[in-house]
């Protein structure tokens, strides 16, 4: 008997506590909706079997405030994911900066949270532009870059950081400014770091001296703090940044050092204000290249900048830079290069006596290029630890245009030549730039001014007094075909994919003018630029391309950024969005009404407008209606004290669009814009 009521008292006890607990468990979450605007999650501190559950609750809910994601669903789905947490999806979160009493905005939240290990204001995600970029998953360093809730820019030597979080209220939040012998050139944007690219310019120079790379932990934007540094001799030529990792590429000639009271080459660089040299080992004579141009390749791990850079140093020229997720290709364009006495002293107190062997005109592939213009390709693989390694060099008769003449393909090169005698072709080599097959010449006695690379299908544009856009098929590498030509006036140089059967050209139109004698005889015969042009083609019929839809811009005076540096461009085929900056007249950017050539010159020549600055003209584009022009958006003409430019005009630099807003950035202003009507929202002047 007494077993029993014993056993009975603790079946009461027990019954009690899980009622308790029941209770308890039932109320450790409230979620309350006050009216349609605010979410109040309570969580509370309890000692439970549901602690972990409660625990990963409160993490979802302070990484994903800004997004405001259903708590229901991640309640619901708990038992799914909790054993299986991705560290990447859902970072350790620093209980101690997160209050149990969480309160969210719809759509912003501003405390702050501990993400793996680095404090940062919690942003809001949106829809942003970025940089208009060649390969997929590599980086390029622009002079503006965003990430949606800030804008990073160049203003003369500053580099400004503008709060654009509420477009109808931009301010700046901080500037950057080093000292005045720091340029800035570029920026790349990885995570919570601005790397920032500069031109050393000494007080004796106005020409770069040198090239400096900062990075900077932004976490906090109104406090930039310099975490990295590191100084290269050489000149800036260009970056990439894929993954974690920072390329910096720079190239001048050897040196001897100044401080040396011996013949001795200048081989150093400096590293978070300590100067190295770089090992001697890390220095690579390219036989045959006849150079004593120092080529670096610098790679900065912005994970970890604790960690020493790695420099690997090239004896070789750059004439053009192509850069693919796993090897870069730096190009050499020669006319002939003959060895000198100069060269060969150089080189021997940079390697010392006998250090170097030989000096040879042949080269390794057999021909002879000493004649006629050449291009040297040397490939460099990419390591996962950011070294780089000499892979192999190969030669190609003509010269390419730049960065878009070469294009990377399951290992392979694909790269496009010109001879302005014998026309352009394509070259296909494979991993060990072993030559696989070449293309027939197209465009003969023509400049080639464009060309992209779109899968198995190649674009080349020729140009002498028409304007022949070349479709060439790559699937058969050992024999490439040409498939199709349109032939139009006037010339693109730079092709845009819409998408994969349609491409967009930017360049110039042209009128032939023929001048003729009294009996209709042709004496002669030229070509006169009568404004931008920007070109929809359709290339679904390999064979017969056509022309969909053309808009003329200005006038023969009239000059884009976009010509030289496609990086100025806006696109985007979902949004409708094609914009460009373009250096003219503050009114008539465009004429559309006129039916033929002479109209739309005497149009233009019959205006005697002064030049007022630079406008950003903005059009939709799709298949159907083509490019409508929906207005343009002007900058004012600002008096320019920059040593950069040593000009007296302002520069438009960059156009970008966050959520429904056009932001366009000179060095001297922002303005925000609404992309539907370009209706002005707001302004900034720096």
């Amino acid at each position: 008997m007494k077993k029993v009521k014993i056993a009975l008292i603790i079946f009461i006890i027990i019954a009690i506590c899980g009622l308790s607990l029941l209770i308890s468990v039932n109320n450790s979450t409230e979620v309350k909706t006050i009216g349609s605007q605010k979410e109040l999650i309570r969580i509370k501190e309890h000692e439970s079997p549901y602690s972990e559950k409660i625990e990963y609750f409160k993490q979802i809910i302070a990484f994903n405030a800004a997004r405001l994601y259903n708590v229901d669903m991640y309640f619901d789905d708990y038992y799914v994911k909790s054993k299986n947490v991705r560290r990447r999806d859902y970072p350790v979160v620093d209980y101690d900066t997160v209050s149990s009493d969480i309160s969210m905005e719809a759509k912003t939240m501003s405390s702050s949270i501990s993400v793996n290990g680095a404090s940062s204001t919690s942003l809001q995600r949106k829809d942003y532009s970025t940089t208009n970029i060649q390969v997929e998953n590599v980086d390029e360093a622009d002079i503006n870059k965003t990430d949606g809730n800030y804008i990073y820019s160049i203003s003369e030597n500053h580099v400004m950081i503008t709060d654009v979080r509420n477009p109808k209220e931009i301010k700046i939040a901080s500037k950057i400014n080093d000292n005045t012998n720091l340029v800035p050139e570029d920026l790349i944007l990885y995570n919570n770091k601005l790397v920032v690219i500069y031109d050393y310019v000494s007080s004796s120079r106005r020409s770069s001296d040198a090239t400096v790379v900062k990075t900077y932990d932004i976490s906090s934007r109104e406090n930039p703090k310099e975490i990295k540094s590191f100084k290269l001799k050489q000149d800036y030529y260009t970056s990439r940044c894929i993954d974690n990792k920072l390329y910096i590429i720079a190239s001048s000639e050897l040196e001897y050092d100044k401080d040396s009271e011996k013949d001795k080459v200048d081989i150093s660089y400096e590293e978070d204000g300590e100067k190295k040299n770089i090992p001697l080992k890390n220095i690579t004579y390219l036989k045959n290249s006849l150079s004593t141009t120092m080529s670096v390749i610098c790679a900065e791990d912005l994970d970890d900048v604790d960690k020493e850079i790695k420099v690997s140093a090239f004896l070789m020229n750059i004439e053009n830079a192509y850069v693919s997720e796993e090897s870069i290709y730096l190009l050499d364009e020669e006319s002939g290069k003959t060895e000198s006495v100069e060269k060969k002293e150089l080189l021997k107190a940079l390697f010392s006596l006998g250090g170097v062997n030989a000096f040879k005109e042949a080269y390794e592939d057999g021909n002879d290029y000493t004649r006629g213009t050449y291009t040297a390709i040397y490939k460099f693989d990419i390591k996962k630890n950011g070294e780089v390694k000499f892979v192999a060099k190969s030669t190609v008769d003509g010269k390419t245009i730049n960065q878009y003449s070469l294009d990377e393909k399951d290992g392979h090169l694909r790269i496009a030549t010109y001879d302005s005698s014998k026309g352009a072709k394509i070259t296909i080599f494979d991993e060990n730039l072993n030559q696989i097959g070449n293309s027939e010449r197209v465009g003969e006695n023509e400049i080639m001014h464009a060309t992209r690379f779109m899968g198995d299908k190649a674009y080349v544009v020729t140009y002498r007094n028409t304007d022949p856009l070349f479709v060439i098929d790559l699937k058969d590498e050992r024999h490439p075909k040409v498939l199709g030509e349109l032939s139009i006036p006037g010339y693109s140089e730079y092709l845009h994919p819409y998408d994969e059967n349609h491409i967009i050209g930017i360049g110039m139109e042209t009128k032939e003018n023929i001048r003729k004698d009294a009996n209709g005889k042709v004496l002669s015969t030229s070509v006169s630029v009568i404004g931008m042009k920007m070109a929809l083609f359709d290339v679904s019929d390999v064979r017969n391309p056509k022309q969909m839809s053309q808009v003329i811009i200005g006038d023969r005076r009239t000059t884009s950024a976009i010509l030289s540096n496609p990086k100025a461009l806006l696109f985007s085929k979902e949004k409708e969005l094609i914009a460009i900056p373009v250096n003219n007249y503050n009114e008539d950017f465009e004429i559309t009404n006129a039916d033929n050539y002479d109209d739309v010159e005497k149009a233009y020549t019959s205006k005697s407008k002064s030049y007022i600055s630079e406008g950003y003209v903005v059009y939709k584009i799709n298949l159907t209606e083509g490019f409508v022009n929906k207005g343009t958006v002007l900058h004012d003409n600002v008096q320019n004290t920059s040593k950069r430019y040593n000009s007296y005009d302002s520069k438009l630099l960059r156009g970008l669009y966050i959520e429904d807003n056009l932001y366009t950035v000179s060095e001297k202003q922002i303005k925000v814009n609404a992309l539907s009507n370009l209706e002005l929202v707001s302004e900034l002047k720096f």
